[in-house]
């Protein structure tokens, strides 16, 4: 992903409970910020998410995107979810992952974003919404899996 955004978090989870948020889409909407629905559309053989459709409400920025997920995850929840986006009518790119990394009993989540959309913005405030979206959904994360 050039010229991403990224953040990191420490949450007080095993990394398995993490990636269980993280895969819970029918949920997305209880803690992901703007995110109304989240839809599965296919799984792989091992009943993780390949494609599912978004409807963002932020406001000025409403959509309905598709993303396709890939998992590359270790059987302790460590490793990283990764995702692109596949259609949308607003936005142009959306590609991302997390990252997870065990931390003593905690989870080290890192999540890199890199946003698009199909009006004109400037860079610098470009990477301010990359930001924003970043620390909202770590945020809503941590709050998720630690409740």
């Amino acid at each position: 992903m050039s010229q991403s955004t990224s953040s990191s978090m420490t949450i007080t989870a095993d990394p398995a409970v993490v990636l269980d948020v993280i895969a819970d889409f029918d949920d997305y909407h209880q803690w992901a910020e703007n995110v109304t629905r989240a839809q599965v559309l296919t799984q792989d053989s091992d009943g993780w998410a390949r494609t599912v459709r978004f409807e963002l409400d932020a406001g000025v920025l409403r959509d309905t995107y598709v993303l396709a997920y890939d998992w590359n995850i270790l059987e302790d929840g460590t490793g990283t979810v990764s995702w692109e986006l596949v259609e949308s009518t607003v936005i142009r790119a959306l590609d991302g992952s997390y990252q997870l990394k065990p931390a003593g009993d905690r989870t080290q989540v890192t999540y890199q974003l890199c946003v698009d959309v199909n009006i004109p913005v400037v860079a610098v405030l470009r990477r301010k919404a990359e930001k924003s979206i970043i620390d909202q959904a770590l945020r809503g994360l941590k709050q998720r899996c630690e409740s």
